[in-house]
């Protein structure tokens, strides 16, 4: 019953206007490869623009260990440049420890992230919770489709940001942000995705509405060649939106 409320509470703030809105692009580049079979790193930065020109910028880098074919661990370390309210850019650093498990349904990939992040200092300068850069859980369901002779494979994926923290605004889910894309089935080490995010904030008084257009590219350096290599990349598995 709380997976329902949640799902109604989510359509139902998507209908009503935010008294903040804002646009935003997203973009993402990054490299990869392997350090076994079973063992990939990676390496992305990313820069997200704003009415302020760019507002954030990172970079991750990342070690994801393939434990059986349906479940994979990684651990992400993120050091992270955002502009605060004086248009000043402030350091932070962040630890994501990530489980990610996967399901092939013909020719769906079914999925879903959990994700708990943690935060080594406070972007915004002030006591104010930030879901994106504070301490939180995160679950993210995505589904992927592979059509049939075509260079575009559909990527769908809703996440909700939980606040685990005792604070005033705690113990409840403060966000949730929804994606609609495709990557682009190129050939070789080459990936590319876009898409469209909607990322608003419930819970909390004047919530607010990103809408955002989201651009990545990876290189893969791997020379090593896995059988569920065309399945990973149709399901997500290659992260390329690492939000």
């Amino acid at each position: 019953m709380r997976w329902i409320s949640l799902l109604l509470i989510t359509l139902a703030s998507t209908a009503i206007f935010s008294q903040r809105q804002s646009g935003r692009v997203w973009t993402q580049i990054g490299v990869k490869g392997a350090v076994s079979p079973k063992l990939d790193w990676s390496i992305d930065v990313t820069n997200r623009f704003g009415s302020d020109g760019l507002e954030t910028f990172f970079t991750q880098a990342s070690l994801k260990y393939k434990l059986k074919k349906w479940i994979r661990p990684s651990l992400d370390y993120r050091s992270i440049l955002d502009k605060d309210k004086y248009k000043n850019y402030t350091l932070s650093h962040r630890l994501n420890v990530n489980a990610d498990f996967k399901k092939q349904v013909k020719r769906f990939s079914l999925g879903a992230r959990l994700r708990y992040q943690y935060s080594f200092q406070s972007l915004q300068g002030s006591k104010k919770y930030d879901a994106e850069f504070d301490q939180a859980i995160r679950i993210k369901p995505h589904v992927a489709y592979d059509i049939k002779k075509s260079g575009f494979g559909p990527l769908c994926s809703i996440e909700y940001f939980y606040n685990p923290t005792y604070s005033e605004l705690g113990q409840r889910f403060t966000k949730y942000r929804l994606f609609i894309g495709t990557q682009l089935e190129l050939n070789g080490p080459h990936e590319l995705a876009f898409g469209y995010m909607l990322d608003r904030e419930i819970n909390t008084p004047n919530p607010d509405t990103k809408h955002i257009l989201s651009i990545s590219y990876s290189y893969n350096l791997s020379a090593i060649k896995r059988k569920d290599d065309k399945t990973e990349k149709k399901s997500g598995g290659n992260d390329l939106f690492n939000e």
